[in-house]
């Protein structure tokens, strides 16, 4: 009897750490894996790659109403009450159509169907382009342009299996990325694909179609997360815990990894579209701490505000960077850890740090605009820097604010 309870408890610790492990290696982009859900989660109901078409492919079904956008002030607009899938495309309308009014458009993912939306900004109107019912999406990662998004959601009967989809912005049919990728990164002509296991992680490059893939790096590393860093360069670095030292590398054409951040606890980066900075946040044993680091001299600049990495997002030319910093975060926390898992949820204020004047300066204190607290993620910001959008993790709306 003894032997069994033995037996018994051994193999439930097994199941145990085996979920873990899991948990740990998928985490972020950790929504898929252990971030909060909302809204109504249908994801038993999607397909897995190589086995049917996505819900709507075949037919068009009869589409959820978004509620209208709501103006808090002349420069600050609700788009979505939410939820909305995390990731948005912000876009100069002009600048795809010649014949259009200058305006600029936020397309996103309404998270309970899967529909797609685009608001326009100075016109102040809201059209869904794209009624194909797809819950149960969990991030959308969007090609520059807003006509395609690259969207992610887990299925199978656990909900082991992670799927990656291109989905077209109008609703047209779309195609798989191989399964189980651990990230996604696109720009505008490439998709960067990452798949990790028990010997290590392999980067792919391919087209935005999903063709032409070829391996651009290997490493023994098995839990990272990576990104474009400039021309014929990547960011990788180890995937993000409290109580582990992490690394950030850049990795040039050839695969050769070069550290350029770390160990530290915590560590999240972000690199410039030019690839010259990359964005460090970190944990403090009462805290964070955010810096710049020159991917190419070292050279390490501290910065007069404290967040994640992750809250924030560069301009275009790399000039200046949108972030939200949270107000007083509670110091019994682990960060990023429980950020991400929910545990925690913030009451940020937007700052705008200039690199190459190396000063922060307030742009939006959200709190005294709408009486409600911004825990600010996924923000996204046109090319002419005039509007910014950003998701809101405490309720899951989507906001834009004219800059």
């Amino acid at each position: 009897m003894r032997r069994t309870l033995t037996i018994t408890a051994i193999v439930i610790l097994l199941a145990g750490i085996g979920t873990a492990t899991y948990f740990y290696f998928f985490a972020p982009s950790a929504r898929l894996a252990v971030g909060p859900k909302t809204g109504t989660d249908n994801t038993a109901g999607l397909p897995v790659a190589g086995q049917g078409t996505l819900p709507g492919e075949a037919s068009t079904t009869t589409a959820v109403q978004a509620p209208s956008p709501v103006p808090i002030s002349a420069r600050l607009v609700e788009i979505s009450a939410g939820p909305v899938v995390p990731g948005e495309a912000v876009v100069d309308i002009s600048a795809q159509n010649a014949s259009s009014s200058p305006d600029v458009g936020v397309s996103y993912i309404e998270r309970q169907s899967g529909n797609v939306f685009s608001y326009l900004v100075q016109a102040g109107t809201l059209t869904r382009i794209s009624n194909r019912t797809i819950p149960g999406i969990e991030e959308a990662s969007w090609l520059p342009d807003a006509s395609l998004a690259f969207v992610r959601y887990l299925s199978g009967s656990d909900f082991s299996t992670v799927n990656t989809y291109g989905l077209p912005s109008d609703g047209s049919s779309g195609f798989f990325l191989p399964q189980d990728l651990a990230d996604v990164s696109v720009s505008s002509t490439s998709v960067l694909a990452l798949a990790s296991g028990v010997n290590g992680s392999s980067a792919s490059l391919m087209h935005t179609d999903g063709t032409g893939s070829s391996v651009v790096f290997t490493t023994p590393l098995a839990a990272l997360r990576v990104s474009f860093a400039g021309k014929g360069h990547y960011l990788a670095f180890t995937k993000p815990s409290a109580t582990l030292p992490g690394d950030a590398f850049i990795v040039d054409g050839a695969g050769h990894f070069s550290r350029i951040a770390g160990p530290l606890n915590g560590l999240v980066a972000l690199a410039s579209p030019s690839g010259e900075w990359v964005l460090v946040s970190y944990t403090l044993p009462k805290g964070m701490q955010t810096e710049l680091v020159n991917a190419t001299t070292g050279e390490t600049i501290q910065l007069p505000i404290a967040t994640i990495a992750d809250k924030c997002t560069w301009t275009t030319d790399s000039s200046m960077i949108y972030c939200g910093v949270p107000m007083s975060p509670p110091e019994t926390y682990a960060y990023p850890d429980d950020w991400y898992q929910g545990a925690v949820h913030f009451s940020d204020r937007i700052w705008k740090i200039n690199v190459s004047g190396r000063y922060a300066q307030l742009v939006l204190d959200f709190s005294k605009e709408t009486n409600t607290p911004l825990d600010a993620e996924a923000l996204s910001i046109d090319p002419a820097n005039s509007v910014l959008a950003f998701f809101n993790k405490n309720d899951g709306s989507l906001w834009a604010y004219k800059l």
